[in-house]
């Protein structure tokens, strides 16, 4: 990736949300940041508010409140473009990364323009999106990725029945402490500063189908076709179909701009706008993240 294609490089000293609403992401050098709590010190002076993450579909060290490891995901296997909690119904507006350690080689977190994706994607796919939003069903179980527990910030199960009923999730209890949920949530929102349509979802990186083929066959063998840790529909339940989970991620890499990761530096990305991912990377990698200025998505559509 050329440095024309990266994310812009920005001083501590410059106008940061004017960068930010002129890029979307931008990487900040000069705040210097040591561990996590500069992280979060950094996170709390941009941010009106940080937040409690819920509903994480992979494992995190919490360092302090609301200030969080990135996502616990294999080194060898890439993290598809998504915005952070687009499948909740409170979303951070304000993202922010910092490094604590460079990996030896790749790692990169790369980020997407949501505006430029949909405007890229076909008008008959986003229209039937925009129309009928789209439908994230999870599998929580205590073998894969972060249980019910974890995952809602209780082990009580009518405090997580009361937690989905607030936040217009469909909840099924199964067998073996197993606990089966889906959500219908708009993909297309309005970026509250800009006015701008955005693609806005998590449709491709949470279905099945980019799950690494082994890997599903094997958790299909343990949990069958439907127990599987996550997987997306169209609003209407009906399946995502492959060729448009891959067109989705064609887009995105079309899209897709990256800067390598050096210790201290902070990435700052409006997750309403932009989308990130995680590339593969070797050696050791510590980058810790807050999430900000949380809005609600729904509150964000318009109708058309």
């Amino acid at each position: 990736m050329n440095v024309t294609d990266s994310p812009v490089l920005v001083d501590a000293d410059d106008d940061l949300d004017a960068a930010l609403r002129r890029d979307g992401a931008v990487v900040v050098r000069g705040f210097d940041v040591a561990d996590a709590a500069d992280v979060g010190r950094v996170a709390r002076s941009l941010a009106g508010r940080l937040m409690t993450e819920r509903e994480g579909f992979a494992p995190r060290e919490t360092y302090e409140a609301d200030v969080y490891s990135s996502s616990k995901w294999p080194a060898n296997q890439p993290m598809c473009m998504h915005h952070e909690l687009s499948y909740a119904t409170e979303s951070p507006s304000l993202l922010v990364f910092g490094c604590l350690t460079a990996p030896a080689a790749g790692g990169d977190t790369a980020v997407a323009d949501g505006q430029a994706v949909l405007r890229a994607l076909p008008a008959e796919l986003v229209t039937r999106f925009e129309r009928d939003g789209w439908q994230l069903v999870r599998n929580y179980n205590d073998s894969v990725g972060v249980g019910w527990a974890e995952a809602f910030g209780s082990n009580d199960r009518h405090e997580v029945e009361r937690y989905c009923a607030a936040n217009a999730i469909d909840v099924e209890w199964r067998q073996d402490n197993g606990l089966r949920t889906s959500q219908v949530r708009p993909a297309v929102v309005t970026h509250p500063v800009s006015g701008e349509r955005c693609w806005f979802n998590q449709i491709a990186f949470l279905n099945e189908l980019t799950i690494d083929p082994e890997v599903r066959e094997y958790l299909t063998l343990v949990f069958g076709p439907d127990g599987l840790p996550f997987t997306t529909h169209y609003g209407n339940g009906d399946p995502v179909e492959a060729d448009v989970v891959d067109l989705i991620n064609t887009v995105y890499q079309e899209h897709t701009r990256s800067r390598p990761w050096q210790v201290g530096d902070v990435l700052l990305v409006d997750n309403i706008r932009t989308a990130h991912s995680r590339e593969p990377f070797e050696g050791a990698r510590e980058i810790v993240v807050a999430m900000g200025d949380p809005l609600r998505p729904a509150d964000l559509v318009v109708a058309r």
